[in-house]
C-alpha cells in the first residue's frame, strides 16, 4: 500500500464521518525503518513521523531534518524519566505522558528551558497490567494535575488491547477527552484507523501500511 493510498483512505473516512477535510493528521510510524525508506516517504511529501525510542530518533532525525524542511517528529513509545531532557529537545510532541513523576520532570525541564513539546496523556483504556498509561478512572485527576503544572496538554492517546474491538476503546477515550475539554485524540493504527477517525481521532499512527514490514537492526 502506498502513502497516497493511506491519505486517500483518511480523506474518505473524514468525509464519511462528516468531518472537515484535513482534520486528521497522519503520523507515519518510522520506528525500525531504514533511512532509505524514510527518505522515500519524505520525498513523497510526508512531514509528520512517529518514533518509539529516544535513542533511535536521536540517531536518525537530525540528519533527516537537515534535508527536509518542516518535519515534525512525535514520540509514540514509552519515555523513561532519565531520557526526558533529550526527548524534549528531539520531539515536537510526546504522546506517552503516563505518570505523575514524568509529568513533574517535564514541567521542571520546561520551566528551565522555556520550551515544551505538545503532550498527549496516555490512557490505558483496557487496564492491561503490562501496558503503560493512566487508568480511565484516574484520567480526570491526572489531566488536572498536568494542567496545574502548565504542561501543554493537547489531548489523549490510547492503544486498545489486541483481542478487543478497538472502537469501544476509541469511544471511551473520546468521552474522557470531551468531558475535560480536550480536542486531541491520538488513536488508530494501520488496522483500525478508519474506525478511529469515525470516533473523532485527530492523529492516526500508521506504520506497516506505509512502510511495509519493519526491519529490525542487525544483531551484534
Amino acid at each position: 500500500m502506498t502513502l497516497a493510498d493511506i491519505k486517500s483512505r483518511i480523506a474518505t473516512a473524514e468525509e464519511n464521518a462528516g468531518r472537515a477535510a484535513g482534520s486528521v493528521q497522519l503520523i507515519a510510524v518510522s520506528k525500525v525503518q531504514p533511512d532509505e525508506r524514510v527518505r522515500g516517504i519524505l520525498a513523497e511529501g510526508q512531514r509528520v513521523f512517529g518514533e518509539n525510542k529516544v535513542q533511535e530518533a536521536a540517531g536518525k532525525w537530525p540528519d533527516l531534518r537537515a534535508g527536509f524542511p518542516g518535519v515534525s517528529v512525535h514520540l509514540i513509545g514509552p519515555l523513561q524519566t532519565n531520557k526526558a531532557r533529550q526527548a524534549m529537545a528531539l520531539f515536537d510532541a510526546i504522546h506517552t505522558l503516563d505518570r505523575p513523576k514524568l509529568a513533574a520532570t517535564l514541567a521542571r525541564l520546561a520551566q528551565k528551558t522555556g520550551h515544551c513539546p505538545d503532550v498527549f496523556i496516555q490512557v490505558n483504556t483496557g487496564e492491561e497490567p503490562q501496558k503503560a498509561g493512566i487508568a480511565p478512572r484516574e484520567a480526570d485527576a491526572f489531566i488536572a494535575e498536568c494542567r496545574g503544572l502548565d504542561l501543554p496538554v493537547q489531548g489523549l492517546m490510547c492503544i486498545p488491547p489486541v483481542d478487543e474491538e478497538p472502537s469501544l476503546h476509541f469511544a471511551l477515550l473520546a468521552k474522557i477527552a470531551a468531558r475535560n475539554g480536550l480536542s486531541g485524540l491520538s488513536m488508530g493504527m494501520s488496522s483500525d484507523f478508519e474506525r478511529a477517525i469515525a470516533l473523532g481521532a485527530t492523529h492516526v499512527r500508521v506504520g506497516s501500511a506505509i512502510f511495509g514490514a519493519r526491519v529490525p537492526p542487525a544483531a551484534g
